[in-house]
């Protein structure tokens, strides 16, 4: 039978020579690979109070989505910097090929709502944890983090971890 990470490729040189891409679009594509990928998302989360699942860009949104749609809760988008409408609150952080800004709508998250954070790869940590900081400026309760991929060497897990952040991840992978 065959493991949520045996659906991912890898993908050489990718964006740049010396990283090894994680590919989960093999995986989204795969109605068998995909299921059991939301379904062991979730699993952790039977009978806990969640009133919101923030996915972060991009492939959070697809995750995010399908596990919202699972839950019977709404669904929040973290965005790259000007890609929502209306008013928003921005945070910039430090990614493993960059620098960016993450943003989210001012109004998505009321004070006290338990939220679950999904993306698709824990790398350094940056994104998820300007995410994470964005929820609580808005008064969110982070009930966990969740991701399909985990590339321990880059210490994303230990970052969310040292936050006092609950992390579940479905596989890993060693090298960036």
């Amino acid at each position: 039978m065959k493991s949520v990470k045996d659906y991912i490729r890898t993908i050489v040189d990718f964006p740049h020579e010396g990283i090894m891409f994680r590919d989960v679009t093999t995986l989204f594509a795969d109605p068998r690979g995909f299921r059991m990928a939301i379904d062991q998302m979730l699993h952790p989360y039977a009978g806990m109070q969640i009133d919101k699942v923030v996915g972060l860009e991009a492939r959070g949104f697809i995750l995010g989505g399908a596990i919202a749609h699972q839950l019977t809760v709404g669904f929040v988008p973290i965005r790259k910097k000007g890609k929502l409408p209306g008013a928003v609150i921005s945070e910039a952080y430090t990614l493993e090929y960059g620098e960016a800004v993450m943003e989210i709508h001012d109004d998505a998250i009321s004070e006290g709502e338990n939220i679950l954070v999904v993306d698709d790869l824990l790398a350094t940590g940056g994104t998820a944890a300007a995410g994470v900081r964005l929820i609580k400026r808005l008064g969110g309760n982070i009930v966990s983090t969740s991701f399909i991929i985990d590339l321990p060497e880059l210490g994303g897990r230990k970052v969310l971890e040292e936050q006092g952040l609950d992390v579940n991840v479905l596989c890993e992978f060693e090298g960036a």
